[in-house]
């Protein structure tokens, strides 16, 4: 593993903890009291965070450090939060039913269930 892998394992932790919290990247720049262009280019794999840096984020973040550089170490979303998701683009999609064909809606019904349920 190089040095590039570990940047972008350490920017995929942050920005998975960080949408966990439903917190955008300003409210996890406040809460670990880093600025929101260092933050964003953590998360994009951009710059290295520094220790006192990677402290504050842990902290904020109410994790341990070595958690941050864990490769995978955030769990995948739950079962709970992908039905929450899949049941609000669902709702999306009925309340435009009126504007759609059957067959476009039967379609999007489809490429729903194929995003949520095929993984």
């Amino acid at each position: 593993m190089d040095g590039r892998e570990v940047r972008i394992i350490l920017a995929k932790n942050i920005k998975e903890l960080r949408g966990r919290r439903n917190w955008s990247q300003a409210d996890l720049a406040e809460k670990s009291k880093l600025s929101i262009v260092y933050l964003s280019d953590i998360e994009r794999g951009n710059k290295w965070a520094y220790l006192d840096s990677m402290i504050k984020l842990a902290d904020a973040l109410k994790v341990e450090v070595y958690e941050l550089l864990k490769p995978q170490s955030v769990p995948p979303p739950t079962v709970a939060v992908t039905l929450t998701k899949y049941t609000e683009e669902v709702t999306a999609i009925f309340s435009k039913t009126f504007e759609t064909t059957e067959k476009n809606f039967s379609r999007s019904l489809v490429a729903l269930m194929d995003k949520y349920l095929s993984k």
